[in-house]
């Protein structure tokens, strides 16, 4: 087959790479995306951010018809649940997403090419490989290349992925039953994610975490009182636990542990979920034949433009430094959809939020106090409880707290930390603050509606100056 040439050829179709190709094409740049997997979306859509919050959201609704309606009044005789209902009703949601990224890139008139897409050394061009699940290749060319291939689960020595018994966090998407005891290695975002989906639905689930604290950077405070409150929820936590290995013996997982002393501990359960972080995915992608650099942790080395060490190709996303979060790398693909079309491309990285969509949400954007501290930097901070918030009373929710940290001098927002009931949604408040360099005062000063959560955020601001009106 003939080659094709492209201004941009962008490979994987994750949100960083189907927003980066979207982008040229608006740009007027002739774009293709090569996708190894048929369907488009990357893991986000696919087995991640999607389908676990489609699972969260189902699981929360029965918990909650459960054990929390009848202090609104609401009783009923009887509650259940169907998993499989559950089950497709999370792949409906994907099947409408994935599909509609695959319409997207059609109307965008973006070549969308299925096949496993590998870096190829072309002279002054740039040339990838893509190679169909048949088994037959074809070349393309282009201008520029951008690598958008996201990340993949962290496997654990001595915990051996079997797809049954033993999971990573997409397995843990689709049990066909209710574990009776899943043991969770990891105490991070996805892990106390997947972990709170099943406890709420039966299971017993064991956390065992390697730190001495659960969601490791996370503001301390927050992650103390998360702790707290899912401990209060059933989930049952070791903390500086060192996992040495886990052992199926037929329907049975035995999980074995040291402490922070040294001795030896076992925990047996029936599923255990290995979700330990994710590492970049590079492989195949013939980095070292292109010239790509790889740093000591296996991101893809690039410069303040996303240009990596070999002319002309580019990385974003997960593969390359900073949090693995798909927001981020849809803004990397458009910065750098913008910088091939000639024009200035930019993130602001103190202006990225994340989020823990436990319940409570746990929700964050800019410095934690620690990293403040440990920088040196002359901060105030301001505390307000969802306890005090009339809108919080009112739906039951009065677990949270909102923190925002402000330069002692200048009182320019530098943080934001929230957990309570929509911190996911409140944070963006705080994320535009931090992008337009607002002080406390100019949160605290803007009128915020009332009854709603976003009071608690504006309280948080103005106890910055200590003058919070509600904070008894």
């Amino acid at each position: 087959m003939p080659e094709t040439r492209y201004d941009v050829v962008v490979i994987g179709s994750g949100p960083g790479g189907y927003v980066c190709a979207i982008r040229c094409a608006q740009l007027g740049l002739k774009t293709a995306c090569v996708e190894r997997y048929p369907t488009r979306g990357g893991t986000c859509l696919n087995v991640g951010c999607i389908p676990s919050k489609a699972l969260l959201e189902s699981s929360e609704r029965y918990h909650d018809a459960l054990h929390g309606l009848e202090a609104h009044g609401v009783t009923s005789s009887s509650v259940s649940f169907d998993l499989d209902a559950m089950m497709q009703r999370k792949r409906a949601i994907v099947d409408q997403l994935t599909g509609g990224v695959a319409t997207l890139l059609a109307r965008n008139k973006i070549d969308s090419i299925t096949g496993r897409g590998r870096l190829v050394s072309d002279g002054a061009s740039h040339a990838v490989a893509v190679v169909a699940e048949d088994g037959s290749e074809r070349r393309i060319t282009a201008d520029a290349v951008v690598i958008a291939t996201g990340s993949k689960p962290t496997p654990l020595r001595g915990v051996d992925f079997d797809g049954d018994r033993i999971v990573d966090s997409t397995g843990a998407l689709s049990f066909s039953e209710v574990p009776e005891h899943l043991v969770l290695i990891g105490a991070g975002v996805i892990g106390l994610e997947l972990g709170s989906v099943w406890r709420r639905l039966g299971a017993r689930v064991t956390v065992l975490e390697y730190l001495d604290r659960v969601l490791p950077g996370i503001d301390g405070e927050i992650a103390k009182q998360a702790k707290k409150v899912l401990a209060r929820q059933g989930l049952e936590f070791s903390l500086g636990a060192r996992v040495t290995g886990a052992r199926v013996d037929g329907d049975a997982v035995t999980v074995t542990w040291l402490d922070a002393a040294g001795g030896e501990h076992a925990v047996v359960g029936d599923r255990v979920l290995c979700a330990v972080g994710r590492r970049p995915y590079t492989d195949g992608l013939g980095c070292v034949e292109a010239g790509v650099a790889l740093d000591e942790r296996g991101r893809i080395e690039v410069d303040g433009s996303f240009q990596t060490t070999a002319p002309g190709i580019f990385a974003i996303g997960d593969v390359i430094r900073g949090a693995m979060l798909a927001h981020k790398a849809e803004d990397e693909g458009i910065a750098v959809a913008e910088i091939l079309a000639g024009g200035a491309g930019h993130v602001n990285y103190d202006a990225v939020p994340s989020i823990v969509y436990t319940h409570p949400e746990i929700a964050a954007v800019g410095r934690t106090e620690e990293e403040l501290k440990a920088a040196g930097v002359p901060y105030t901070a301001g505390r307000f409880r969802y306890a005090a918030n009339g809108r919080a009373m009112a739906l039951g929710e009065t677990d949270g707290l909102v923190k925002i940290l402000a330069h002692a001098e200048t009182d320019r927002v530098l943080g934001c930390h929230i957990i309570g009931a929509r911190a996911g949604d409140l944070i963006a408040e705080a994320a535009l603050a931090i992008e337009l360099g607002a002080s406390a005062e100019d949160v605290a000063r803007s009128c915020h509606a009332h009854p709603t959560l976003a009071e608690v955020l504006r309280e948080a601001a103005l106890d910055v100056a200590k003058r919070a009106i509600h904070k008894a």
